[in-house]
């Protein structure tokens, strides 16, 4: 009974420290899942990416300045923890009016990837999908809380199999538990071979949806009342508009941020 309460009184304490570097907001919280090479929580709990950077960039935007504090969690929790409010920032999240509901968009978006979502096969298998109709009856691993396209995301006869992330679903699919893995093809791609993963033992099936994927910043509902909210999605505009925000994305190979993104300057 004595260890119980005071764990709760531990965890209490806890939640109010929470709660007071939030309102006071010299702490921003960021939620990262491990997605290289775009976010990276090495084995030591160690926390890196792209989202860490952008908000780095943004820190002169802050009058009253800010520590990014890093929340590692797999993606469904982390998206859960901005819905509630328990994270202030999230990055690399595809936009839809579901989520408008749910969080704030920062705009512009930073990830702007002409590419595709395709369905990968075990090299080995027979499988055969030439059309959308053909996923059909097929065991297809998503992503727990992600979305793809508007039918694909609406379409509730397939059998989708929920994972925490893309390396366990590839490594479902080579064990033979699902039969399609969908993804972003260049970003799969790359992370494939940061994270030495057997792409040769996989193959794309020919049905693939082709469209302009945009990945935004977004923040809680609770956060994107503040002060400093406010001045990060100015600053976001900022950056964009300078061009400083192509620099920061470059090392991580993704394409500059078209102009008809960007809102007109003053």
């Amino acid at each position: 009974m004595k260890w119980s309460f005071v764990s709760s009184l531990t965890l209490i304490l806890l939640l109010l420290l929470v709660n007071i570097a939030h309102a006071d907001h010299d702490k921003v919280y960021v939620a990262i899942d491990h997605a290289p090479p775009y976010s990276v929580i090495t084995d030591e709990g160690d926390v890196s990416g792209l989202i860490i950077d952008i908000l780095t960039q943004l820190q002169p935007y802050a009058e009253r300045g800010y520590k990014i504090e890093p929340v590692p969690c797999p993606f469904s929790r982390c998206l859960r923890m901005l819905i509630q409010g328990e994270v202030d920032v999230l990055g690399g999240l595809i936009r839809t009016p579901k989520r408008d509901n749910l969080i704030r968009f920062v705009t512009p978006a930073y990830m702007a990837l002409p590419s595709s979502f395709v369905f990968y096969a075990k090299q080995s298998s027979s499988i055969v999908v030439n059309n959308y109709a053909d996923l059909k009856n097929k065991r297809i691993a998503v992503m727990r809380g992600g979305v793809y396209f508007t039918k694909f995301n609406e379409d509730r006869s397939l059998n989708k199999v929920a994972v925490p992330s893309e390396r366990v679903a590839v490594d479902l699919l080579l064990k033979g538990r699902v039969d399609l893995v969908i993804a972003v093809e260049d970003t799969a791609e790359v992370a494939m071979s940061v994270l030495e993963q057997p792409a040769s033992k996989l193959k794309k099936v020919a049905y693939r949806y082709t469209n302009t994927i945009y990945g935004h910043m977004a923040f809680s509902k609770a956060f994107a009342k503040t002060t400093v909210a406010k001045q990060l999605m100015q600053g976001m505009v900022d950056i964009a508009q300078q061009g400083t925000l192509d620099k920061v994305i470059a090392p991580y190979h993704l394409p500059a941020i078209p102009k008809r993104l960007l809102p007109e300057s003053p």
